[in-house]
């Protein structure tokens, strides 16, 4: 039993998630913002085998990350070409969704807990940034995977 569905615009791909996400991420990468067309992703990460395809099947396009030179997987349809998913050669057992594209895009939690908003190095200007949330002016990560220590601003704080 499905927790949530999403799917692209014409609804030949739709997908399913079983449980919550992990963690949401916020990115505000130049890569993001380009895959967007928007500030940032808003990216909910779930274990990989708590997200199927449910009907159809997406298109994958390889890209290289240029700050991890691993290969970042983006699923999308074919049809109308919405971009509906991450998967990651670094991450090989995460998905990352296009927060967007679920059915109800407010379904998921986005806390102090279990958020963060990361590559604020890039963010576009007058991006608004909430208080309480784990926050990296780059990756979360060393490349090796030791973890960078976040800022946390006690207000919100305007780039």
């Amino acid at each position: 039993m499905s927790l949530a569905e999403g799917g692209c615009l014409c609804g030949e791909v739709r997908y399913a998630v079983q449980a919550a996400p992990s963690r949401v991420t916020f990115c505000h990468c130049k890569f993001c913002q380009k895959a967007t067309g928007s500030a940032y992703l808003v990216e909910p990460i779930f274990e990989a085998d708590k997200f199927a395809t449910i009907r159809g099947s997406a298109k994958v396009y390889k890209h290289k990350s240029e700050g991890s030179g691993k290969k970042v997987y983006i699923h999308f349809c074919a049809t109308c070409g919405t971009k509906l998913y991450l998967t990651f050669e670094r991450f090989a057992d995460a998905v990352g969704v296009y927060g967007g594209t679920f059915d109800d895009p407010d379904w998921f939690e986005r806390t102090g807990e279990t958020a963060k908003h990361i590559f604020l190095e890039a963010a576009q200007r007058g991006t608004i940034i909430p208080a309480g949330i784990n926050c990296f002016l780059a990756h979360a990560m060393t490349n090796d995977g030791t973890a960078i220590t976040p800022q946390v601003f006690t207000e919100p704080k305007v780039i």
